[in-house]
């Protein structure tokens, strides 16, 4: 008798999935493809090449946590664990207690390193520089503080959920249990009260009236009140974060095998190496530009310099040099995100994997590039949000919405998709407006967004007083509720796509 091998179906998700996964997709877009080389060319091309630097140390410092923090997951999840956990547990204790300490440290002694206002700062200068070669403000201390608090953190959770799944053989994904959820709606809480009270209350008007109206002290104000909100948006970002970090867990378990040779590869081919680069690159900086200046046809094709008797001090990339780097930056995104849609089908384990940790280490790189004080809350929100769609796309990835009942989609369903995408979003462009004119060129608002409402900012002409607008944020609310009505209502009927 013959017979006949019956063929496998497709596999068949949810409409309201899908969105997810195309939400995901089209944020990692906008921001590899757009936003970071839009980054790089601005602070490359501009008239000091500080910002450059601080950027490629954010960057470099980001890269390698996420990179030690993936190590730490390969050592005590591998089939064949080759480091305990008390190893990890009392190097994060460690690190965590000296994260903390520098970030503190920082925050009310100088944020900025070299800070050549000290005389023992003057340590052999060369190139225009007082300490080696680096310019005045090139390492950022709050940065690399708090990266190294996160890391510390990281290696104390992982190793106590390894000390926990080695007294059981369960490795089931429990899918997006009930401590998940809390933290979920705890951290996403914390980040909407935040956001509602900088809508009504300006930080700078806060601080010019903690420092009893004297403009000249209004930057100690900011402090405080920074250390206030952030204290707040801080606990948010962890939980947050523990949520993001116990969802990819879960997701792991039940197929290590496929996902850790992943997981590994993204640490250390994509975050290794790019921080690695980055790395030298700010090191090298100066040396390389003041070396590449004299270079017949490409130095002064590519560099600008001010004066030729303060090489590099005074130099910076000319437009030619930042439009190269930028195609560069741009170019390898967008392969990569091209080769992430052509593997979806045949190692859907690596791109799920990979998606989710980049989102994550770009919600990361998104708070410690923008430290300032003017800039900092902001970056907090938004590194917060960043996190909170990563675990959304985490829980998703189990096939949570998988179709039951399967409905052809049908003229509602269709209506329905199309307002859920352009909710999302309309909801995007505002979360992002939020950021303060300092933020400006790098990121452009798209809606009036001005806080103070209940205290307003300072201003310095009284007959013209700063006016709050919190469009925005009525707009993040407004799209929000609208597209959860309508993701709601594509779970619910099961469209099938």
């Amino acid at each position: 008798m013959q017979q006949v091998q019956k063929k496998e179906l497709p596999e068949r998700i949810s409409w309201a999935r899908s969105i997810i996964f195309a939400a995901g997709f089209f944020f990692l877009a906008a921001i590899l493809v757009g936003q970071l080389p839009g980054y790089i060319y601005l602070k490359m091309t501009a008239a000091s090449l500080e910002g450059l630097q601080q950027g490629l140390f954010s960057l470099a410092v980001t890269c390698l946590a996420g990179f030690i923090i993936v190590f730490t997951v390969v050592s005590l999840f591998d089939p064949k664990p080759s480091i305990p956990p008390a190893v990890f547990t009392g190097l994060g204790a460690i690190l965590s207690v000296a994260g903390l300490a520098l970030s503190l440290w920082s925050y009310f002694n100088g944020q900025y390193f070299p800070n050549f206002a000290k005389p023992e700062m003057y340590i052999s200068p060369m190139l225009g520089g007082q300490f080696l070669w680096f310019q005045a403000n090139a390492i950022d201390l709050l940065m690399v503080g708090l990266a190294v608090f996160t890391v510390g953190l990281a290696m104390i959770f992982y190793a106590a959920l390894a000390v926990r799944e080695s007294r059981t053989e369960d490795r089931r994904d429990l899918g997006t249990t009930p401590a998940i959820r809390s933290l979920i709606i705890a951290g996403s809480t914390l980040v909407v009260l935040s956001l509602l009270a900088y809508s009504q209350v300006s930080d700078q008007g806060l601080a010019l009236q903690i420092v009893g109206g004297n403009m000249k002290e209004i930057a100690t104000g900011i402090k405080w009140v920074n250390l206030g909100a952030g204290i707040i948006l801080g606990t948010a970002i962890y939980l947050t974060m523990a949520a993001f970090a116990l969802r990819l867990h879960y997701l792991m378990r039940p197929v290590r095998q496929r996902t850790m040779p992943a997981l590994y590869a993204v640490g250390a081919l994509g975050l290794g190496q790019t921080g690695g680069i980055c790395l030298v690159l700010a090191v090298a900086l100066y040396p390389l530009i003041g070396g590449l200046h004299f270079v017949p046809i490409l130095g002064p094709y590519f560099t600008l310099c001010a004066r030729q008797s303060a090489i590099p001090a005074t130099c910076t990339f000319a437009q030619q040099g930042g439009y190269l780097v930028d195609a560069i930056v741009t170019t390898n995104a967008f392969v990569i995100l091209m080769g992430a849609v052509w593997a979806w089908k045949s190692n859907r384990n690596l791109v799920v994997v990979g998606s989710v940790v980049t989102v994550a280490t770009i919600a990361g790189l998104t708070l410690l590039v923008h430290t300032a004080p003017d800039q900092i809350l902001v970056s907090m929100i938004f590194c917060a949000g960043m996190l909170i769609m990563a675990v959304i796309w985490t829980s998703v990835g189990r096939r949570e919405f998988a179709v039951v009942g399967e409905n052809n989609l049908g003229c509602l369903g269709q209506w329905l998709v199309m307002g859920t995408c352009l909710f999302i979003y309309l909801g995007a462009f505002a979360f992002f407006s939020i950021a303060p004119a300092s933020w400006e060129p790098e990121t452009a608002p798209n809606i009036p967004f001005v806080p103070g409402t209940v205290i307003a900012p300072p201003t310095t002409n009284p007959a013209a007083p700063v006016m709050p607008q919190t469009d925005a944020v009525v707009m993040i609310i407004l799209m929000g509720v609208l597209a959860a009505v309508q993701l709601y209502f594509l779970t619910r009927n099961r469209y099938k796509v």
